[in-house]
């Protein structure tokens, strides 16, 4: 049977894009993750249509991911195919008054901000430093210093479980903070357009170098991690939360709340999925002890156990 949906694969995507019983800790910024049984990158539309046609009739279960850098894939790894979109195409169309860009899902947001920069376009100098794509930024609302997603968005275009190819209008993505319908309207982001004003280079180069600067001061960019673990708060920082109950430094095993940032769980060897599971579980006891306050998660967990 694995034989055979091989064969499958290989007559939808080229040879090198699929990986059998691949490592998922080579695909998130966690660097945690069990076997996934295919990883397969995805370089067109029609290939994302065939591939679920494909799921579809064999009974395969697929996952789309990103660059994997707000998720946690636990030990037990992910069954059937995980589609990594590398739809990465973008074309800037310029009028009179702002301009649009058009780019694909799968664009690192840091590039897309970059062309932004090149075009003399504002709106994205705050993104600049987040490490996830167009489509995942877009699922989860991304933004910083006061800039989101929903800013920037004016439709995107996805297709369903089916292949069928549709549009959605800003008002449909319902996007909140950190979230949007993506989470439940089982729809696969493709390409999304995008609106921004003219600004200075010389200004829009400087804010994105404060924001740089900024996320270097405050994160612990220097141990694999997937961003914040936990939903805002409105009344009080979740990190502060945290700190207050004394677990900056905590660790079970190489998983560790963070010594700089409390938001965040850092990676500090050979961490398990296992292990940060069981520090955000406690991490959430002892809020919950202290504050009466329950917290949830801002990453998406997949996987088996």
């Amino acid at each position: 049977m694995r034989k055979e949906i091989t064969e499958k694969l290989e007559k939808i995507v080229k040879k090198e894009n699929i990986y059998e019983n691949e490592p998922m800790s080579k695909h998130t910024s966690f660097k945690i993750g069990g076997l996934a049984d295919y990883f397969v990158k995805v370089e067109t539309i029609q290939e994302l249509s065939l591939l679920l046609a494909l799921a579809k009739t064999e009974n395969i279960p697929y996952q789309i991911i990103g660059n994997g850098t707000n998720l946690l894939v636990r030990d037990g790894g992910i069954r059937g195919l995980v589609i990594k979109l590398e739809l990465k195409s973008w074309v800037v169309g310029k009028q009179q008054e702002v301009a649009y860009i058009t780019v694909g899902a799968g664009l690192p947001l840091a590039q897309l901000a970059l062309i932004a920069l090149e075009n003399g376009l504002s709106g994205l100098e705050c993104m600049a430093g987040i490490p996830g794509t167009v489509g995942g930024a877009i699922r989860m609302n991304a933004g910083a210093f006061g800039q989101e997603m929903k800013d920037v968005v004016v439709f995107s275009k996805c297709m369903d479980q089916n292949g069928k190819i549709e549009e959605l209008s800003l008002q449909l993505h319902e996007f909140d903070y950190r979230k949007s319908a993506f989470e439940k309207n089982g729809l696969i982001l493709l390409e999304t357009t995008i609106k921004l004003q003219y600004g200075k280079k010389d200004e829009i180069q400087r804010k994105m170098e404060e924001c740089k600067k900024l996320r270097m001061k405050n994160q612990p960019l220097e141990f694999p991690n997937a961003g914040s673990i936990f939903k805002r708060n409105v009344e009080v920082p979740i990190a502060k939360l945290i700190d207050d109950c004394g677990l900056k430094g905590y660790r079970i095993g190489d998983a560790e709340v963070s010594t700089k940032h409390a938001g965040f769980i850092v990676n500090k060897g050979n961490a398990t999925a296992s292990q940060v599971l069981q520090l955000i579980e406690q991490v959430k006891k002892e809020v919950k002890r202290k504050f009466e306050k329950e917290i949830k998660l801002e990453i998406i967990v997949i996987g088996e156990e």
